[in-house]
């Protein structure tokens, strides 16, 4: 993934899953309330930056998470919104990633034109365990968008989503553990058990991370350290990758659909070492250190 766009920054908790919010953790940090909501000065119209050569910064074909430290549907950006959906509409050769927890508002926060769905827009919903998952997947599947997703993250209860998988409606579940104070723990076998659900119904499974605490065997590991979360769950062998392709039927003027790791079989000396073991390497589309824009 290639980069992070937040035109607003600050949420307000309303599930389980925002309990220990990495957002708030860290805005702490800094002396900061993450229940702030506010408009990034600078950063709001971020896809349109230019270069000093008048290039997009954000070049086509490239993924682009949104609202990282905030929720793309939350009410009080509502303001906001209309100019963001412009944004995402001039760069239709990017593709956007909207994660959210308010499902239930998205059909009055779409804009006019909006049809079936734009092809550059990929929506996952959070579904932190079995509850939330009932809760917000069901309004996923009859929402009108091309692509679509699940975040189950923080992953702190088991969850089985084999009924919604076989709708054949969701391309990917994501999943990865709780970080930073408060941490809950993470079971192996709750992640073995939504692997074995996707790959029986062939959708692409990514295990990110481990989180602060994971739980094996009875054995539990502590990892505070991001990139041997990445290692440890990577050596888990989960990930799966689904024999359907996922397409986006993006702008031509995009060249660079193909994963980076399909170009050859090491990566370039540009690629930091932790690529290797980073399971969301199929949705990369790179950064300006990789070597892909020299090719």
């Amino acid at each position: 993934m290639r980069d992070i766009w937040n035109p607003w920054h600050g949420c307000k908790k309303i599930s389980e899953g925002c309990q220990n919010c990495y957002m708030y953790f860290l805005d702490s940090q800094r002396g900061r309330s993450g229940a702030e909501i506010y408009r990034v000065k600078g950063n709001f119209d971020y896809p349109l930056h230019k270069d000093r050569f008048g290039n997009y910064k954000i070049r086509s074909g490239e993924f682009l998470r949104v609202c990282m430290t905030s929720d793309f549907f939350l009410s009080e950006a509502d303001c906001w919104r209309a100019e963001a959906w412009e944004i995402i509409r001039k760069r239709s050769d990017v593709i956007f990633i909207l994660v959210t927890k308010r499902p239930q508002r998205i059909p009055e926060s779409l804009p006019d034109d909006w049809g079936d769905g734009w092809e550059n827009v990929w929506l996952n919903v959070t579904a932190e365990n079995q509850k939330r998952a009932d809760e917000r997947i069901p309004i996923l599947l009859e929402l009108p968008f091309k692509h679509k997703g699940v975040l189950v993250a923080p992953f702190i209860g088991e969850i089985s989503l084999e009924k919604y998988l076989r709708s054949q409606k969701i391309e990917n579940v994501w999943c990865g553990g709780e970080n930073y104070d408060g941490a809950r723990p993470l079971y192996q076998s709750w992640v073995v058990k939504l692997s074995q659900e996707c790959r029986k119904n062939d959708v692409t499974f990514s295990f990110f991370e481990t989180g602060n605490i994971f739980i094996k065997n009875g054995e539990k590991f502590k990892i505070f350290d991001k990139t041997e979360q990445m290692k440890k769950a990577f050596s888990e062998n989960l990930n799966y990758e689904s024999t359907k392709p996922q397409i986006f039927n993006i702008s031509e003027n995009s060249s660079w659909q193909e994963s980076l790791f399909d170009f050859c079989d090491t990566p370039p000396k540009f690629f930091k070492e932790h690529c290797n073991f980073c399971a969301m390497k199929k949705q990369c589309a790179g950064c300006s250190r990789c070597g892909k824009c020299n090719r």
